[in-house]
């Protein structure tokens, strides 16, 4: 949790986020585990994690990884752009939102 605080944290906190209010899920796929929350007001909110599975709500901005893979983008062993290019950290949203994060990113 605190390696995807900081990370997200990070990503809230960025002028390109101003006035975005999504729904975000961080699935680790090593724990069967996904992060649930809200980016809403310049921060991160209510995160949580619950067990991977069919019942999990489908979030408006979603990421994909190992929890070694998010420990490592969080102690800058990993950067994201290559990360996401080879296939280990996955992101999904909507096309604005895309366009929106890729300045995040």
């Amino acid at each position: 949790m605190t390696a995807l605080r900081g990370i997200l944290g990070d990503l809230a906190a960025n002028p390109a986020a101003a006035g975005l209010d999504r729904s975000l899920s961080c699935r680790l796929t090593d724990l069967e585990q996904v992060v649930l929350g809200r980016l809403s007001s310049g921060s991160v909110r209510d995160l949580h994690a619950v067990p991977d599975g069919a019942g999990v709500p489908k979030a408006d901005i979603r990421l994909t990884m190992t929890s070694d893979d998010l420990v490592a983008l969080t102690d800058g062993r990993l950067s994201f752009g290559p990360a996401w290019a080879s296939g280990r950290v996955k992101l999904e949203a909507g096309l604005r939102d895309l366009l929106r994060l890729r300045k995040l990113l």
